[in-house]
């Protein structure tokens, strides 16, 4: 099997820092010690800090995105199991049986507050990265006839977001099946087209 590239080292290390300390708290040298990195490694790929965390923020948003339109396109699932597929596998990456490895809270989040200036390229990556997976949601819930599926795509998100915060705070995997319960209860009631 083919080593991964520097780059992929590059962010994998950076991604696993910020998401134990934070931004602001890792420094390059840190980033490039870890990982093994010669500073050229870094300034070839990402000509600053900054580039490099929104290269981190690319990374992530692909593959946590990415696995979550894997999740919904299954096609096994039909009808409300299609949209009940995202808490089980919040479940699954709460209790580090993910792709997405362990389970640290959101990286988004975590940039979004660090980085609060609502036109900062950093936070615009990581409302992006939010709003990719509501269109995401919101193509299945249509696919699935749902009226309103914008709508139900912002707010089975919000059940995602919650559980997402309320695990990364209790170390649990519990919230993932209280947003299912809620999600459930939600699509009990939603309209669908005939």
């Amino acid at each position: 099997m083919p080593r991964p590239s520097r780059r992929n080292d590059l962010i994998e290390t950076a991604q696993t820092l910020f998401n134990a300390e934070g931004f602001h708290a890792v420094g390059i040298e840190r980033i490039l010690s870890e990982g093994n990195l010669a500073k050229m490694t870094l300034y070839r790929h990402f000509p600053s800090k900054n580039a490099l965390i929104l290269g981190v923020l690319e990374a992530r948003e692909k593959a946590v995105n990415g696995w979550f339109r894997e999740v919904l396109a299954d096609p096994d699932l039909k009808g409300k199991g299609r949209l009940l597929a995202i808490f089980d596998a919040l479940e699954t990456w709460f209790e580090d049986r993910s792709p997405l490895g362990k389970f640290s809270g959101c990286l988004f989040v975590r940039a979004s507050g660090e980085f609060p200036h609502p036109t900062d390229p950093v936070h615009v990556a990581a409302a992006d990265a939010k709003q990719a997976f509501v269109e995401m949601v919101a193509a299945a819930a249509a696919l699935e006839r749902f009226k309103k599926p914008r709508l139900l795509a912002r707010q089975l998100t919000l059940l995602k977001e919650g559980a997402i915060t309320l695990a990364q705070i209790q170390g649990a995997s519990k919230p993932a099946l209280d947003a299912k319960d809620a999600a459930e209860r939600l699509l009990a009631d939603w309209p669908r087209k005939k």
